[in-house]
């Protein structure tokens, strides 16, 4: 029940605040890259993946 609840607060939080949203997205893409592994990235403007989600 804990974990879930401060998942649900940060996804309230970072709901509010593109800002933090285009950061964590940042933060996501530096550890995967520092992985070493054959995954390849797309990065794509914060804006177009939340015209997405609203679809």
């Amino acid at each position: 029940m804990k974990a879930f609840r401060s998942l649900k607060e940060a996804a309230d939080i970072m709901s509010q605040s593109p800002a933090a949203m285009q950061i964590r997205y940042l933060q996501t893409l530096n550890q995967i890259a520092a992985e070493r592994n054959s995954t390849i990235i797309f990065p794509l403007p914060i804006d177009m993946l939340s015209q997405l989600s609203k679809k």
